[in-house]
């Protein structure tokens, strides 16, 4: 079986490629199995691996697929288990993952602010020189601290 990631779902079945798609269900979770035109069965695989993508859950799945403009799909239960789903990926780990990407995202925003004031700021740019020059000074009238 040909693996596919969803960029490229996207991309063939927009081009007419795809001639159905099944849920299959697998252990605790569901893959995306994508039938095609040219006859080569594939299977819907994370962006940057080989390896399947599994979705712990089959909305999660439906929604992917109608966001690629795919509306029809088969459901496959017959190897489902939910009692053998993943636990490891617990909405207490997403929501710690999703916290940190909110605070980078803030952060992100605060610091285009701080370049962008400091762009429109009116004031004459000073050279590095002089800048350096007045911090070498004020470094040298600060107090000494005694040795022991």
């Amino acid at each position: 079986m040909q693996s596919m990631t969803l960029e490229q779902l996207r991309a063939t079945a927009s081009a007419g490629g795809v001639t159905g798609v099944t849920l299959k269900g697998q252990g605790g979770g569901f893959f995306v199995e994508i039938a095609t035109r040219s006859g080569q069965d594939a299977c819907l695989v994370k962006a940057r691996t080989t390896e399947p993508r599994r979705f712990g859950n089959p909305t999660s799945a439906l929604i992917v697929l109608r966001d690629v403009g795919i509306a029809v799909a088969q459901v496959d239960a017959t190897d489902w288990n939910p009692d053998q789903k993943d636990m490891t990926r617990s909405r207490q780990s997403r929501a710690v993952a999703m916290r940190g990407a909110h605070e980078a995202a803030a952060y992100n925003q605060w610091l285009a602010g701080e370049i962008q004031a400091s762009i429109d700021d009116p004031r004459p740019n000073i050279p590095h020189d002089e800048v350096m020059a007045e911090m070498d000074a004020e470094i040298a009238a600060l107090p000494k601290k005694k040795r022991a």
